[in-house]
Formats: C-alpha cells, structure tokens, sequence
C-alpha cells in the first residue's frame, strides 16, 4: 500500500549493491544538444519542467504525456500522464519503472539504472497523483489499459532512446511491469520485478496462511497473537486516541466508515505487515497501552487508515478487488474479539458510489502467461516477505526467481547471495549488451 518503489527501489548502486557499470555514463553534455527540442517534437508530449538532475552527465524533466482515457476507443477521451525522464545519453540502455501509485518525479535512480549507468523513465500509474481523468470512469481502470499506457510512453520515448530497454518495478510496481509484459511482450528487452505479488489464487488464500503460521518462529509468532489479541482487549482506549489524534489532524473516518473499523483493520494486517516490513520489537505481556499504540501505529501504520491517507489509495483498493486480489491472515485467535467482517475486504477502502465487480480470470491469465511464455524475467523476493507468499514461477527463457536470504519486502539485487548477484547481472548485461562487472 505504500509507495515502495521510492522508498526501496530508488537506491543508488555505489552505496547499494557494490557493483558498477564498467563504462559509466558519458560526460556531462554529451548526447544532450537539442534534447529539449527533440524531446518537444514528440507526439502528445510536453515538457512540466527541467530541474535539477543531481547526477553528472543527466539531465531531469517532469513531462506530460496525452494518453486516450480507453485505448480501444478514442471517443473516451485522454488525459495527462505525468512521467520523468533522468536523460543521459540516446547510446545508453533505458530503465523504465513504475511504483504502481503515483509518481515521486525526482532524480533517484533505481538499482537497475545506476548498473547499466543508462536513462531513466518513471511512469506514474493510470488514475494516480496528477495522472488522473477528469471525470473518472473507473472501467477504464484495469491492468490491461495500464498495459497500454506503458505501451505507448516506450513507443514514443524509443524515437530518443533507440537502444536497449529493461523495464522495472517493486511491489504494485513490480506485479504492473509484469502485466505490460503480458500484454506488450517485446516492448522491452528484460524485466526486474522486485517483491511482486502473484495473487493467482484470490479464492484460496491459503497461501498467505501458510506462510505466516510458518515463517520466524513459534515464539515470535505467539507474541505477534499475543500482541494483537491485546490492542484488541484495549480496543476502548485506543480506538479514543485513535479517535483524537484524527481530528487533530483534520482527518476523519468516513471512507473507512469508523475509526472503530479503521483500528480493526490495522490490527489485522499487523501480522502480515510484521514480517513484510521487519517491524519493530513485539511488546510482551506486561506491556503498557502505550507500548502498545505505539507498536501498532509503527508496525500497521494507523495514519494510512483515515480519509486523508486512504483517499488516495482509493484507486489501489479498487484496484485490489477488481482484478488483482487481496491478501488473507489467520484470525482464529482473534475471532471472539472481532466485530467488522469485512474490515479486510477491498470493498471497505471504496467509497460505495464506485461499483466494482472482481474478474476472477485476471490473475489466472497472468500467471499461465509467466508459467509458460515469461522470457527474460527476473524476480528479486525476500525469504521473509509474505507478499510473496503467492509468488511468480516464471518458465520462459533466461527468466528465473531469485530470494534473498532472510530478507523482507524491500529487497535488492545487492543483497541476494554472492551467486545469485552475479547471475542478475548478468542477466542485465545480456538483456541489454552493457557490459557489467562486479566490485
């Protein structure tokens, strides 16, 4: 739910992953004469703003690319998708990555961009930040018309990056880098997934259950249910803090429907985002109710939950119940205390003037494609992370599935086994024909 890609993903390779380009990129100038006006001659493109790029040899524009509302029928409509390119050179390989969500526009580069030393693309996603119709019709809200836009930024932006492109993403981003490849399979040359879901099997979530009775230890896991079980026995008091520090903030509950439901919803998904986010230390049993609001605000992040915070994952939470699926958790120690039954349910995050419907033949298309047709797909996932508790098994060819020991969702190339990173890089390298050495 939250904007993993520009927490996670948007790391520098020198401090990252110790590995470099061995050619780094060409010097500053170099390849940028007439940029701006090659750049403005681009059809249904435009230029938001040049800022600073922060990196040698870059340079940084906030742009606006027309997108039809429904690319199978132009009377629809366009919008404004908003997208950033980190520009370096037409020789170099092109990175092009989304978080799923709305776009941080700035400079960073990925993992993935800094190894190739090539140009960057930030795509924000369809009904997201500024990349947002008008008037939303929220049909025209489904992977396949995310697919498209993808689609159309490479083919435009291919007339000034000729070269080689890989595409990227984390989490929601990484699950959308997949389903452009679905449905635009030659549009790149390689893909990176990190921490991508695979929700194939939304009427049996017994995935997700397996893996949190399973994952650390017996005695973590108790203390996790011992944990919950109390904020719910305190639900009272918390739920009254919960409460003021939400008109505090100008905030309220009305998405949601009650901070009583908000709260409920929060200690839920502790459990899931415990082990997703390495979170903080499990108050034992003579914990205060303090040490306890604490530890939940931290580990189920409570602020995400009120209106100011939801409202803008409106379009994630549709999302999830229209096509992607959700998660599950074990709720049997928690069962007598419950009092919301669809305090998980996609449903719950959707104010109830938007209709959805969940196509239950989404998820399986994509993941047949992967099994069978997936070519030159990497998965980068952590051993720990239950968001892959579900994960992709790619059969096509050079694409394979690599973990990181012991780690969680917000996982990198650079920490994967001394094996495992060579092995991605130099699937970059074959993917793109820049050559890449490891430190």
């Amino acid at each position: 739910m939250r904007d993993w890609t520009r927490r996670r993903l948007l790391l520098t390779a020198a401090s990252a992953t110790g590995l470099a380009a061995a050619g780094t990129a060409p010097a500053h100038g170099s390849g940028h004469d007439g940029l701006v006006e090659r750049l403005r001659a681009l059809p249904g493109l435009r230029i938001v703003a040049e800022q600073p790029a922060g990196h040698p040899g870059y340079r940084f524009f906030v742009l606006g690319l027309r997108q039809p509302v429904d690319h199978t029928d132009p009377a629809a409509g366009t919008f404004e998708q908003r997208l950033a390119l980190l520009h370096t050179s037409a020789d170099r390989p092109t990175v092009v990555y989304t978080g799923g969500y709305a776009a941080g526009l700035t400079p960073e580069r990925t993992e993935p961009t800094e190894l190739l030393g090539g140009n960057q693309v930030e795509v924000e996603h369809r009904f997201f930040g500024a990349s947002t119709p008008g008037t939303p019709d929220w049909r025209h809200l489904t992977i396949r018309q995310a697919a498209d836009d993808h689609h159309r930024v490479i083919r435009t932006l291919r007339r000034l990056l000729p070269g080689a492109w890989i595409s990227v993403g984390g989490s929601k981003g990484g699950m959308a880098s997949v389903y452009h490849r679905r449905f635009h399979p030659h549009d790149v040359d390689g893909t990176v997934a990190y921490s991508a879901p695979n929700n194939v099997d939304d009427q049996d979530d017994s995935a997700y259950h397996r893996f949190l009775e399973t994952v650390g230890t017996a005695a973590e896991r108790d203390a996790l249910k011992a944990a919950q079980r109390q904020c719910l026995l305190r639900r009272a008091d918390m739920v009254a803090r919960y409460t003021a520090w939400a008109a505090s903030e100008g905030t309220g509950f009305s998405i949601i429907g009650s901070a009583d439901q908000a709260f409920e919803t929060a200690v839920l998904r502790a459990s899931f985002m415990f082990w997703q986010n390495s979170g903080p230390a499990i108050p034992g049993p003579d914990a205060t109710t303090d040490e306890l609001y604490t530890w939940l605000w931290s580990t189920a992040a409570l602020p995400v939950y009120a209106d100011a915070t939801v409202r803008e994952y409106v379009p994630y939470f549709y999302q999830l119940g229209t096509q992607l699926g959700y998660l599950d958790v074990p709720v049997a120690h928690l069962a007598d205390l419950l009092r919301h039954p669809d305090a998980l349910a996609p449903r719950s995050f959707v104010p109830r003037d938007i209709p959805m419907r969940f196509d239950p033949g989404a998820m399986p298309d994509i993941d047949r494609w992967v099994r069978r047709h997936g070519h030159r797909i990497l998965f980068v996932n952590g051993e720990r992370d239950p968001a892959v508790a579900e994960h992709f098994r790619p059969g096509g060819r050079d694409s394979r599935t690599l973990w990181v020991p012991g780690g969680d969702h917000h996982v990198a190339i650079a920490r994967l086994s001394t094996a495992d990173r060579a092995a991605a890089v130099s699937a970059l390298a074959r993917w793109t024909g820049a050559p890449l050495t490891p430190r």
